[in-house]
């Protein structure tokens, strides 16, 4: 059986170079989680601000059908515990889901369904669904689906956490935190697993998270993976596009089962990236280190990297990297956010949250567990207690940086043997940044033609004037820049189409 699951993982790989783009609109080259949002939310946003300013995708939380589990408050991760494939959850339902989808995509915004295909719910005393589904947990019987006890794995256990360390065959077959723990060399499992995929496929979504990858077999993948649909193109794909897949694999070394094992199939989330950079500007290391950004620090190779500073697990602690950046401490985090977007390396994705100090709780709600939708306050930014990162100028004006860096690399790479640091990409953009107690007052190279640029960080290009700093480039391209040691942000960045008219 291993050896066939082998084979079939070579015949994949011809594919897996296809499953890893993401399919972004012309231009465009940025993901964002918009986490617990509602797609009639999601939809707007897409047409009044992530449209508008150049984002190339959004990560939705599962569509399908969860377990209500109010003896916990409506937790954020019932999300995870999935009861059928029926696309009603709190978000929405499904003619909602379709509807966000085809309006996301008239803006130029792609979708990516975190799709649960691991597992389903564990065993509680409560027992309805978001679509009114219920289960009969001690028998394994998922009526909804359907699926019987003979679809899951046996015999039955759990993992512990010894053997992550040991045992690869325990991790991939046993439940996952006591979540029932679905048999994919089942060809019946398969088939209701593609059907799922596919049925989102055919209402346009571009892709896939597959959440605890880790914990299925790569040769099952590899055959869910193949029996996908091409992407539908009456939503503006290309005929044969294949669609996006990037695998939850947390990996950092140490473990049996390695992210190395998956990226033959589809790309995989690089948990090492947020880990490192987060130490990085949490001044545990210093900036001059990342002249080698990549594969050098043992990062996946580009091309098979979803990278990004904090997801909704590990900024609750869960998941790799324990002190991870998040929009707690936000100087810090938006200074790693914006080398994460200022630097070519992987596919980019940001974190849009809804406030919190329980680790557990769920999205804000009213008192019958409706969430509630995010407000948008005068000045861009969100209300009823979402974050909305990627409405922080400094987010979204670096994302508008890459799009603008396009396919370039590094070059003129500065730092001060310290935590001061600046490059170039191409002769297209300029960055630096300050992450020392003193002061950065240099003259530097920006690879920009003469002109005065609006630094995009401190401010915006508004009616052709700047709203923050001016940076004027002679005609060496060279500049003086200075980013003050207890200023506000500790990241200066201009580009070819932030030049102003004084």
């Amino acid at each position: 059986m291993k050896m066939i699951r082998f084979i079939l993982l070579l015949a994949a790989a011809a594919l897996a170079v296809a499953q890893k783009d993401p399919h972004y609109a012309s231009g465009r080259s940025t993901m964002v989680h918009l986490f617990e949002w509602k797609w009639d939310d999601i939809a707007a946003e897409c047409e009044r601000f992530l449209g508008p300013r150049g984002f190339g995708g959004i990560q939705i939380s599962p569509p399908n059908e969860n377990l209500v589990i109010w003896s916990q408050n409506r937790p954020w991760w019932e999300r995870y515990q999935p009861i059928s494939y029926k696309l009603v959850t709190r978000s929405g339902n499904e003619q909602q889901f379709a509807n966000m989808v085809q309006r996301c995509n008239n803006a130029g915004v792609r979708i990516y369904v975190d799709a649960i295909i691991n597992h389903m719910t564990g065993t509680w005393g409560e027992n309805v669904g978001t679509g009114g589904s219920t289960a009969n947990f001690n028998e394994w019987h998922y009526p909804g689906v359907p699926y019987g006890s003979n679809d899951f794995n046996w015999p039955h256990c759990v993992i512990s956490g010894n053997d992550y360390g040991c045992c690869p065959d325990r991790v991939r077959n046993c439940e996952l935190s006591g979540l029932k723990d679905l048999n994919q060399g089942s060809e019946y499992v398969r088939t209701q697993i593609v059907n799922y995929m596919n049925h989102l496929i055919n209402l346009g979504v571009a892709g896939f998270r597959i959440d605890a990858a880790k914990h299925m077999w790569p040769g099952d993948l590899s055959v869910i993976y193949n029996r996908l649909n091409n992407l539908n193109t009456n939503h503006g794909f290309p005929s044969g596009a294949r669609p996006y897949i990037y695998q939850e694999v947390i990996d950092l070394g140490g473990e049996a089962i390695r992210r190395e094992e998956y990226t033959p199939l589809a790309a995989v989330t690089e948990f090492k990236f947020g880990m490192e950079l987060s130490r990085a500007f949490q001044g545990n290391n210093q900036l001059r280190w990342l002249t080698n950004w990549g594969p050098a620090w043992g990062l996946l190779e580009s091309g098979d990297a979803l990278t990004f500073i904090d997801n909704h697990d590990n900024q609750r602690g869960h998941g790799a990297g324990g002190n991870i950046l998040t929009y707690k401490q936000s100087k810090r985090y938006k200074g790693a956010i914006a080398f994460m977007l200022a630097h070519p390396y992987g596919q980019p994705q940001l974190m849009s949250s809804y406030d919190f100090w329980d680790t557990e709780a769920g999205p804000p709600m009213d008192s019958s567990g409706n969430i509630v939708s995010p407000s948008i306050n005068s000045d861009g930014t969100c209300g009823n207690g979402w974050i909305c990162e990627h409405r922080w100028r400094q987010i979204f004006q670096m994302v508008a940086f890459r799009n603008v860096a396009g396919n370039t690399g590094v070059n003129d790479w500065w730092d001060n043997g310290s935590n001061q640091i600046a490059f170039c990409r191409g002769g297209q953009a300029f960055i630096a940044f300050n992450n020392d107690n003193w002061d950065l007052n240099q003259n530097l190279q920006t690879c920009l033609p003469a002109g005065s640029y609006c630094d995009v960080i401190s401010g915006e290009k508004t009616n052709n004037q700047c709203t923050g700093k001016t940076i004027n480039v002679g005609s060496d391209g060279r500049a003086n820049i200075y980013i003050g040691a207890n200023e506000y942000d500790m990241v200066l960045a201009i580009h070819r189409g932030s030049e102003s008219r004084l």
